[in-house]
């Protein structure tokens, strides 16, 4: 897939839906910046024509917290979708049904893959702990987004955090959760036009300084006949 490195003029996502791919995978810790970076984007794409598509659920009065500060801080214009699982065939269905093909919405903002993963791993006590399964439900859940990217004509935003980086949790069920994520970043990152790693507050362009392993290669071995010189 050929990565895009157009600009967009501010509410006018039509450079980011006619070019090849249609979604940007935006990645980060705990308060780096990534739900603000991500909104910021989203507004600049396509203005107020925003679906934002909100997968956390009110569990207790901190997460009630979190949500009312998210809503106050994004534009009270955009539409809002509540989806806490299946989350790629409510944004369909939401398109398909509320929507004509000229009201579609140029920008979906989806905040976000790691509050998804966890409904997953929650939804069903019984099969919590069938890591198989588990696997294959968040697998189907992501291949739903980004079929949604792939066939509608709206730039997909996505939110997710980034788990791996700190120390292994203590319990196993920290432990799949963390794997879980990590691999439904791997298949949006696989696919995405761009992807951003949030750090302070500060956007890296992660797929502009990505390099595939065949130019690895080459640099080793380029490396490697160069010392051999010497």
């Amino acid at each position: 897939m050929m990565h895009s490195t157009v600009q967009p003029e501010p509410g006018n996502a039509a450079a980011a839906t006619s070019n090849e791919g249609s979604l940007t995978l935006v990645l980060g810790g705990v308060r780096s910046g990534k739900s603000a970076f991500a909104q910021s984007l989203a507004a600049r794409l396509g203005g107020e024509r925003v679906l934002f598509v909100a997968t956390a659920q009110p569990h207790d009065d901190e997460m009630q917290r979190r949500i009312d500060h998210h809503r106050r801080s994004r534009s009270a214009a955009w539409q809002t979708l509540e989806q806490s699982l299946h989350v790629g065939q409510g944004i369909a269905n939401y398109l398909s049904e509320e929507n004509s093909q000229a009201a579609t919405p140029p920008v979906i903002l989806l905040d976000c893959l790691t509050l998804l993963v966890s409904n997953v791993m929650c939804d069903d006590e019984q099969n919590c702990q069938d890591a198989d399964e588990l696997e294959r439900r968040v697998r189907s859940e992501v291949d739903a987004l980004i079929e949604v990217a792939t066939n509608h004509p709206t730039h997909l935003i996505i939110v997710s955090g980034e788990v791996g980086s700190g120390v292994v949790p203590e319990h196993a069920m920290g432990r799949l959760f963390r794997d879980l994520l990590g691999m439904g970043n791997q298949q949006l990152a696989a696919v995405a036009t761009s992807t951003y790693l949030m750090v302070a507050g500060l956007a890296i362009d992660a797929t502009r300084l990505s390099t595939s392993v065949e130019q690895a290669a080459d640099l080793v071995n380029a490396t490697s006949r160069q010392e051999s010189r010497v």
